[in-house]
């Protein structure tokens, strides 16, 4: 794991590639460049026959420094450092902070690996990525930036910490559709190493990130809400959305998510609706007889739920939660969290 700290302190939880993936990743994108030269090379051959030597010459000058200098550079700058090769392998360039490269950084890297990959044959490159603690050649030195694994293992990832008890099915109706992957992605980290921060940075990146997520979805978040909650509680809303997606998939009877808070016919999971007012310190009622679920009262076919004696609280998507914690002791369920005062 690289410890790649930021301008606020918070570890990125990168897996820098090493010399063997890095390797084959290059061989395989070689392979397709030589390839591409080869057949330009070829027409150009046959389209420049009538023409002299020199300007021969000055043609597959062009040709080599477009296609085995400019086309690698094109790609990376296109595809933000994920070409052929490194795609097949699971790999992507990032920059030292862990954000994607632009066009400096893929020309950098283009330029150098003229010399250290076809000017020497890869021995330079292979050379100092061996010595290097995170596997990086004299291009990404350079261009500060870094080879990593996007790739992981399952088992190796951190779990995303539950919300809190009682913001669970706050969020059914939320737009989350304009929220780009980068930004849940950086949401992720944070919830998964938030109890490593110190306790200002991890209140200013929340809050940060908290912003942004307000500003995609176009709605505000609670008042006297925490941010690190509304955080956990809009990523699990997405899980649980995800989940009902797969399993409507699945089964061709079923039908898709639709956030007006009606349960879905055929799904494996509840549909968590929103209740008519926020009551984080409410009781859920007892579930009479025919209930579909624990604490949650049916009505007649299509009626919807009916109403029950005493406020009820919001129900997470696999089943209710108390949010006075297990056994009605008052705590919250969820560690790392709180209601609001």
């Amino acid at each position: 794991m690289s410890e790649l700290v930021t301008g606020d302190a918070v570890v990125l939880g990168l897996r820098p590639a090493k010399l063997p993936s890095r390797a084959l990743a290059i061989a395989i994108d070689l392979a397709v460049v030589l390839t591409v030269f080869m057949l330009v090379s070829i027409g150009l051959a046959v389209a420049t026959v009538s023409l002299d030597e020199a300007a021969r010459a000055a043609v597959a000058v062009g040709a080599f420094l477009l296609v085995l200098v400019g086309g690698p550079i094109a790609v990376e700058t296109l595809s933000h450092g994920r070409s052929l090769g490194k795609l097949a392998c699971g790999l992507r360039v990032v920059r030292d902070d862990g954000g994607p490269i632009r066009f400096r950084h893929a020309l950098v890297r283009g330029a150098m690996g003229m010399v250290e990959l076809l000017g020497t044959f890869g021995v330079v490159a292979c050379v100092s990525s061996s010595v290097s603690e995170r596997g990086r050649r004299l291009g990404d030195v350079f261009a500060g930036t870094l080879v990593v694994r996007e790739r992981v293992p399952a088992g190796r990832g951190l779990a995303v910490p539950p919300p809190p008890p009682w913001l669970v099915g706050r969020f059914t109706q939320l737009d989350l559709s304009a929220v780009p992957d980068e930004l849940w992605l950086a949401v992720r980290q944070y919830l998964t190493r938030m109890h490593q921060l110190d306790a200002a940075v991890g209140w200013s990146i929340a809050e940060r990130l908290s912003a942004d997520l307000v500003a995609c979805t176009g709605t505000p978040a609670p008042q006297g809400v925490p941010a690190a909650a509304y955080l956990a509680a809009v990523v699990n809303e997405r899980q649980t959305r995800d989940v009902r997606r797969v399993v409507a998939a699945s089964d061709g009877g079923a039908q898709l998510y639709t956030p007006t808070g009606h349960p879905q016919q055929g799904l494996g999971v509840r549909d968590a609706r929103p209740t008519g007012s926020y009551a984080p310190t409410g009781t859920h009622s007892t579930a009479p007889a025919g209930t579909h679920g624990p604490g949650e009262p049916v009505g007649p076919a299509g009626a919807g739920p009916s109403s029950a004696a005493g406020p009820t609280g919001p129900a997470d998507s696999t089943g209710s939660v108390d949010p006075a914690g297990p056994g009605g002791s008052g705590a919250p369920a969820t560690k790392g969290f709180a209601p609001p005062a």
